[in-house]
């Protein structure tokens, strides 16, 4: 059975071997969770690698919970668990019917948060950012250009423009202020790479001599404090961002308060941080798409969801079965964790013709980027908006894409991240 746990494999490539062989012979597929990189083994997991069903698994949280064991592949250890399942990702909603409730699992948490959180992400404050991101995007590129051109002629886009354009873009939204706004940054490397030997430090070692997980309480104290103060600081200096809106909802207490922001400082960090260089490597790969998007042959907005298919920001997600089931003629027992492949739905060819072709003009494109169901991401309009403008100032600043030395991949089977991407300047 070919393996897709080990977060090793992804630093040479994403396994779109692997996940072929798995879609078409063991669409539902047991994969040992074996000790790497120092952390423990685990009690394994069915991967779901077939479009169809990672939708239906997404779409079920009555049959595969959010709020169970959570949404990480690993299990989180079980005093951590109450403080993590206080996210709204890791929860289940109301829908999900008598299992879920019956299994604790808050449904009128999940409704409620949602709910709050959709108020601070309206269209009207997210289409107010579009000067300040295309400003940003332009200063960037020309910036890394020129450094380009007087130097060896080749830049790091990641280093040198996506990774401050995803922060900043973030930092402007929350409210943060500009002197603090490294750490977003620091906290998402800590949280995302800590199965990267390069990203993460040394690892915080528990009594038992395991490693602690960067989501565990003790881990987050630092950023939890941190939103304390600057919630405190927005309700006495209130501003148009959403922190302010979160800081003075009545409704939300000061917990949910620090869950929020841990979840819009990673996830909103990480995922234009992750597409906007996937897009990049993916325009490189083929030139003659980023000539047609250069020249107008076809239309951003649908290029945009084409190279989010060919680059998901996230690889996986878990879920934990309520109940016996069954998926795809396998038989999954009640409390078996559930890992759905997000890169491998967008390549199976039972629903995308020539999954591995680039094709700007791709439509129907219904994949699964930022989820589906209950869970679907609530910033997707923002991080659509970021990488529309990222991808017309790339086009503009450079003529010809070529990379200069092949990427540098994230060792992690969550995040499909790239550390480094040097492209060539034109002379």
């Amino acid at each position: 059975m070919p393996d897709v746990f080990d977060p090793r494999l992804y630093a040479e490539g994403v396994p779109y071997e692997r996940y072929r062989v798995l879609r078409d012979h063991h669409p539902v597929a047991w994969q040992e969770e074996r000790a790497v990189l120092g952390w423990p083994a685990g009690p394994g997991f069915w991967a779901v690698t077939r479009h169809a069903d990672v939708v239906r698994v997404l779409k079920d949280p009555a049959t595969y919970s959010s709020y169970l064991g959570a949404t990480q592949i690993r299990d989180p250890a079980p005093d951590d668990l109450p403080f993590i399942r206080r996210m709204m990702l890791n929860q289940d909603p109301a829908a999900a019917g008598a299992g879920g409730r019956s299994a604790g699992a808050g449904p009128a948490d999940h409704g409620r948060l949602r709910r709050l959180v959709s108020h601070a992400f309206t269209p009207r404050r997210i289409e107010r950012f579009e000067a300040a991101v295309r400003e940003r995007a332009r200063t960037l590129l020309d910036a890394a250009v020129r450094q380009a051109g007087a130097g060896d002629g080749t830049f790091d886009v990641v280093a040198t423009v996506t990774d401050d354009y995803a922060l900043l873009n973030l930092a402007d939204l929350l409210g943060v202020p500009a002197a603090d706004r490294g750490l977003l940054l620091h906290w998402t490397q800590r949280v995302i790479g800590y199965q990267d030997p390069d990203e993460a430090a040394a690892p915080v070692l528990g009594p038992d001599g395991a490693p602690v997980n960067p989501r565990s309480p003790a881990m987050l104290r630092d950023m939890f404090e941190y939103a304390g103060t600057l919630a405190a600081h927005k309700r006495a200096h209130p501003g148009d961002d959403v922190l302010t809106t979160l800081a003075t909802e009545p409704e939300l207490d000061a917990a949910e308060l620090e869950m929020f922001f841990f979840l819009l400082t990673v996830a909103g960090n990480d995922t234009v941080r992750g597409a906007a260089p996937g897009g990049v490597l993916a325009l490189s790969e083929s030139p003659r798409e980023y000539e047609r998007l250069r020249t107008g042959g076809a239309p951003m907005a649908t290029a945009v969801e084409e190279l989010l298919r060919r680059h998901p920001p996230v690889l996986s997600f878990r879920r934990t079965a309520v109940r016996d089931t069954e998926l795809a003629g396998t038989r999954i027992a009640a409390g078996d964790k559930v890992v759905v492949f997000h890169a491998s739905a967008h390549h199976d060819e039972r629903v995308f013709t020539d999954p591995h072709r680039l094709d700007l003009t791709r439509s129907p494109n219904p994949h699964v980027a930022f989820g589906d169901g209950p869970h679907v991401c609530l910033g997707a309009h923002f991080a659509r908006l970021q990488l529309r403008v990222f991808h017309e100032e790339l086009t503009r600043a450079l003529p010809v894409l070529r990379l200069a030395s092949p990427p540098r991949r994230l060792v992690s089977h969550f995040i499909n991240g790239l550390k480094s991407l040097h492209v060539e300047v034109p002379a």
